[in-house]
């Protein structure tokens, strides 16, 4: 097994970093602060993104991406995860896989808008009663003829504010299966000015500053079976196929959060003294650089397997829980023990140490909570005894 990053995954990584450094870094104060992303910066970084040939990276290559194989996506999503969350989603966006899943005709209005960098998406499935239990969503669409009609609500939509149009999921009826009767997910595009659509503000998140959530409200919206993407009652199949590696880009950026609180903190104790040394001499501090390394090399090591072997077809559903579980619990342990090395000065903004660590706190709820996350360990582990 090879460990070595090839050339191009070198040049990508090198290439991604620079931009990070040089292009997101600079604007991460402003958005800390004001909670807010001015459109105008974001149609800058995002125009030497695309020239840069780093937007659309998760794209395949037949739909006008990058095309890159899943463990170098992964290595530039690291890359990424170093500035603001806000700033680097929205400036080098990475439009959902899913709407690779459209028709030829619905690639060409969604798909091929949002890699050229004309459109943003969003997808929306989580409501104020089903966040983990997707399949408890009341949001209904009922077909009235050639249309389909929606009702209901969704909250904790991430970036909604700006995205064109929404991919939203909703319940379309109901099957029995072996565990009682469950309902059928749809998905379907919902364009932005769609009579009956509106999105409202969502809530304030001490995480990802400048990240916005919404929430939205469907009020009768009619829109045509043109709009379905995928088959009717196969929502789920389509986000299973198609949305991909989720777990594993949370767990990459995860990585490179982490990377910078650790470069901080060995800069840090190597340099700053106390009592006639540097604070790196006394095992207090020493100790614990050496469990930050320790467990971000676990993380990475779980996340490249796990991205490689989706790659192979062989990844299983407990290996993508294992990496996300151990890359977000990582970055909590490390941005923790950043701050303690730090001191109080951990806790000032000159330094990105406590957003890192208030970002942090969100990696163990979305894309599935920690407890999902060993939820389906454990079963995968207990299924072939039968329990």
């Amino acid at each position: 097994m090879d460990f070595g990053l090839t050339q191009e995954q070198e040049m990508i990584v090198e290439t991604t970093r620079a931009f990070v450094e040089n292009e997101l870094y600079p604007h991460e104060a402003q958005v800390e602060r004001s909670g807010h992303l001015d459109m105008d910066l974001v149609r800058e970084i995002q125009g030497k993104a695309i020239a840069a040939g780093l937007y659309a990276a998760n794209i395949p290559e037949e739909f006008g991406g990058a095309g890159l194989d899943t463990p170098t996506w992964l290595l530039y999503e690291k890359e990424l995860g170093r500035a603001n969350y806000a700033l680097h989603w929205t400036c080098v966006a990475r439009p959902s896989n899913i709407l690779c899943a459209g028709t030829p005709d619905q690639r060409a209005r969604y798909l091929d808008p949002c890699v050229a960098g004309e459109k943003w998406d969003c997808l929306a499935m989580t409501e104020p009663g089903a966040g983990s239990d997707l399949r408890g969503m009341k949001a209904t669409a009922k077909q009235d003829g050639s249309d389909w009609i929606l009702n209901g609500t969704k909250h904790f939509i991430s970036h909604a504010d700006i995205a064109d149009f929404t991919i939203a999921f909703m319940a379309t009826g109901e099957e029995d299966t072996p565990r009682g009767r469950k309902k059928l997910i749809t998905a379907f595009f919902v364009d932005k000015e769609t009579p009956g659509y509106a999105v409202r503000d969502g809530y304030r998140n001490v995480s990802h500053r400048g990240y916005t959530n919404a929430v939205l409200e469907f009020d009768n919206c009619r829109i045509p079976a043109e709009n379905v993407l995928g088959e009717v009652h196969k929502g789920f199949e389509v986000a299973n196929t198609w949305l991909g590696a989720t777990r594993l880009q949370v767990g990459a950026t995860c990585l490179g959060r982490a990377d910078r609180a650790f470069r901080h903190s060995v800069e840090w104790a190597a340099t700053r003294e106390q009592f006639g040394q540097p604070i790196g001499k006394f095992q207090g501090v020493s100790f614990k650089l050496a469990d930050m390394a320790m467990e971000m090399k676990a993380a990475e090591l779980m996340i490249m397997e796990a991205g490689w072997k989706f790659d192979q077809g062989t990844v299983s559903d407990a290996d993508m829980a294992m990496a996300k579980l151990k890359a977000t619990e990582m970055l909590a342990m490390v941005a923790d023990e950043a701050i303690q090395i730090h001191g109080g000065m951990g806790l000032m903004d000159e330094l990105p140490l406590e957003r890192i660590w208030r970002d942090a706190r969100i990696e163990r709820i979305w894309e599935g909570t920690s407890e999902i996350q060993r939820h389906i360990i454990s079963r995968a582990l207990l299924r072939p005894f039968g329990a």
